[in-house]
């Protein structure tokens, strides 16, 4: 029996939202993702340290949409019916086990992909962390602690990543321009 949240592993239902972020339905991710449609909703997030380092993993291998890519620190789709702040506390503990009241963070701020030209509607946030998390080997292989601008100059040498990566990167992360 289809459930009402999982159709198949790993599909979602989500809630489609008009340009201005309201929901006016709902659509399998995989249904989504086939139509190439932006007009839903995911969360991501940065863990940030001390000395300004961002902990930027690498997809696994066996991850359906950009594997052995670089990624933001976490992200995911937020459920229909899902808010955006239950979504990041779920894919938190999920991807990174970390529990959303017993760490520092905050809100770096709402997308829209009408007017930033990122992949969906999302919210992203920050959390201050000195030491790397106990992340889940099926969503990451590896990862590394790197300045924002070390994180544009390995995708400027070719290394790969989740297409939304060095936008959030640039947006959130301003740099001085190289001399």
């Amino acid at each position: 029996m289809i459930s009402h949240i999982k159709r198949v592993h790993h599909d979602e239902l989500l809630d489609i939202v008009d340009t201005s972020d309201i929901v006016i339905g709902q659509r399998w991710r995989s249904e989504i993702y086939q139509e190439g449609a932006c007009n839903f909703r995911v969360v991501n997030a940065f863990l940030l340290n001390n000395a300004g380092k961002l902990w930027i993993p690498r997809r696994a291998s066996g991850k359906k949409l950009f594997p052995m890519c670089l990624d933001m620190s976490m992200g995911g789709h937020v459920a229909a019916g899902e808010s955006y702040e239950e979504a990041f506390a779920r894919e938190l503990m999920e991807e990174l086990n970390l529990d959303v009241r017993q760490i520092e963070c905050r809100t770096l701020g709402k997308l829209s992909p009408y007017q930033h030209g990122v992949s969906a509607f999302m919210t992203v946030y920050e959390i201050k962390l000195e030491r790397a998390p106990e992340y889940n080997k099926t969503d990451f292989c590896e990862y590394f602690w790197l300045t924002p601008q070390e994180v544009l100059d390995a995708l400027e040498k070719g290394d790969r990543a989740k297409d939304d990566l060095p936008r959030l990167v640039r947006y959130f992360y301003p740099q001085q321009e190289k001399a």
